[in-house]
């Protein structure tokens, strides 16, 4: 894979910009891939502010025990949550960080999958990525499909950073984890494809729309195409994108300008991490 100056191979970016350009078509889907990428009703949603939260956690727990990186994971994630109670937050997990005492409550949502990208980033072996997963994602996201759908997205990442190509990712997406992405197209999704937050609904689309993009913007454009849910859509192809293909720097250089200082630092931090 050649990358070139104006790119960094960046999965937290990726995803990042993937939220931002999708957000403004979230509840008013746009199914073409001709379009601005960020307009003025663009903004940073949860995914973003749970990608970075996630980061924060990988970043200060670990490489320390499991229940240091629980426990890590739970604190950001809620310090994150009740900083930023307007990014669009499911109902649920919303009521999970701002609980006492917040308890997996098995869920299959999306939210899951959409804030795993620095697992994939950080783990040195793939056992490391399911460890690291599993972990970061049974704080809330308890249910088989929700930890499924979070350790395909971190795998993926991984093995687009470690030098896997586009063929042999798509293939243990479809041997280990969705056997039913190869049945799926961009185009047929376009015509057919429906909101859906859960992990089996969105993860596999997402990933399909990576496997069919040309380059970084491509992956975004066949994201927002599809329609569904497009700001996880997006950040989920996003940082797989990013870490596969590079994320040009302009892009990076507008994405920030929607993020306030805090998160932004993060996202700065993770920026060329790969």
């Amino acid at each position: 894979m050649c990358l070139h100056s104006d790119k960094v191979r960046s999965a937290v970016w990726g995803a990042v910009i993937g939220d931002i350009v999708g957000s403004r078509f979230e509840h008013a889907n746009h199914r073409s891939k001709d379009f601005e990428l960020f307009g003025k009703e663009s903004r940073f949603t949860d995914d973003t502010a749970a990608t970075l939260a996630v980061a924060e956690a990988i970043e200060e727990a670990g490489g320390g025990s499991d229940d240091e990186l629980r426990r890590a994971a739970v604190r950001r994630l809620c310090e994150t949550g009740r900083k930023y109670p307007y990014a669009g937050w499911g109902g649920m997990f919303y009521e999970w960080f701002n609980s006492d005492d917040p308890q997996p409550y098995d869920s299959f949502g999306n939210g899951a999958a959409m804030r795993i990208s620095s697992v994939g980033v950080y783990a040195a072996s793939e056992e490391e990525v399911k460890r690291l997963s599993r972990i970061v994602t049974g704080v809330s996201h308890s249910h088989p499909e929700g930890l499924k759908g979070a350790e395909c997205v971190a795998l993926c990442v991984y093995l687009a950073r470690t030098g896997a190509d586009k063929e042999e990712i798509f293939r243990r997406v479809r041997k280990e984890y969705y056997p039913e992405i190869a049945d799926i197209s961009c185009a047929e999704l376009s015509e057919n494809y429906f909101f859906d937050v859960t992990c089996q609904g969105s993860v596999p689309q997402a990933i399909r729309c990576f496997y069919e993009g040309t380059d970084y913007e491509d992956t975004i454009r066949n994201a927002v195409s599809v329609g569904g849910d497009s700001d996880t859509i997006a950040a989920v192809a996003g940082g797989i994108a990013g870490a596969y293909y590079g994320v040009p720097q302009r892009f990076i250089a507008v994405a920030a300008l929607y993020l306030p200082d805090d998160l932004r630092a993060v996202a700065e931090r993770f920026g060329n991490e790969i």
